[in-house]
């Protein structure tokens, strides 16, 4: 056999045995790259799941303050619903009681719209028509029937607190002094519950009111006038508050 047909046959073995090589070696790439594919197919799943459970998980995280801030919502709830509870327990109590109370009030209001009148005739003579008419309303409350027990209590409490600022304030009016020709004009100075002072216009009568003699008695004008007007321009707001001198009588030993 000469060299070419040698030659010749080998490259035909040679393309004989290549030819499965090649074959195997391509599908080596095609499996690698379809590996490759499904590889980052598989990777994309995996990152969209974590993104899933991170979604999932901060889902989950919210619900459970949801739920908290909702339990705590509901315990507060129920602690006022158990107040309201208890407060309407405490109105039925009060309103089983209404009738019994209305009974205890009645004669406790009749026995202070009485010691009202007697506290008003006892008390120094000042401002005594507008306290005696106002004695004479509490006792006509009494007998109205379109008033309740409260409205009656909430007048009769007022009244008492009038009179209760009487004896912490002072305070002035205009009236008179005497009856028929003797009679004089002018203004009142009260001082608290403590004294009762009357002065003229013109300064010339200066007088306080004696309770151990039931009337106006002559003051000392030299010693008292200034203290009497300082003590009305108070009253009328037309000066600052300050001491002044006032004629009280030392007390009496009780017998």
């Amino acid at each position: 056999m000469n060299r070419a047909a040698i030659l010749g046959s080998t490259a035909v073995l040679l393309a004989m045995i290549c030819a499965p090589v090649q074959a195997q070696f391509k599908s080596a790439i095609d499996t690698s790259q379809q590996t490759q594919r499904d590889t980052a197919k598989s990777q994309q799943r995996i990152d969209q799941l974590d993104d899933q459970t991170a979604t999932l998980l901060n889902d989950y995280r919210a619900n459970l303050k949801q739920l908290e801030a909702a339990r705590r919502y509901n315990a507060s709830l129920n602690r006022n619903i158990d107040a309201q509870n208890n407060e309407i327990v405490r109105l039925r109590e009060d309103i089983e009681n209404v009738e019994g109370l209305q009974r205890a009030m009645q004669p406790l209001m009749e026995d202070m719209v009485a010691r009202f009148g007697d506290l008003v005739n006892a008390d120094l003579p000042f401002m005594v028509g507008e306290r005696a008419e106002r004695a004479a309303r509490l006792a006509t409350i009494l007998d109205n029937p379109s008033m309740s027990a409260a409205q009656r209590y909430r007048l009769i409490v007022e009244a008492y607190q009038i009179e209760n600022e009487y004896g912490r304030t002072i305070g002035y009016y205009e009236g008179t002094v005497g009856e028929g020709d003797d009679a004089l004009t002018g203004e009142f100075l009260r001082v608290g519950r403590i004294a009762l002072m009357f002065k003229t216009p013109d300064d010339s009568e200066l007088k306080i009111y004696d309770p151990s003699v039931g009337d106006f008695v002559d003051l000392n004008r030299g010693k008292y006038l200034q203290d009497v007007k300082f003590g009305l321009r108070m009253a009328k707001e037309q000066t600052a508050p300050d001491i002044f001198f006032v004629p009280v009588k030392p007390p009496v030993s009780a017998q």
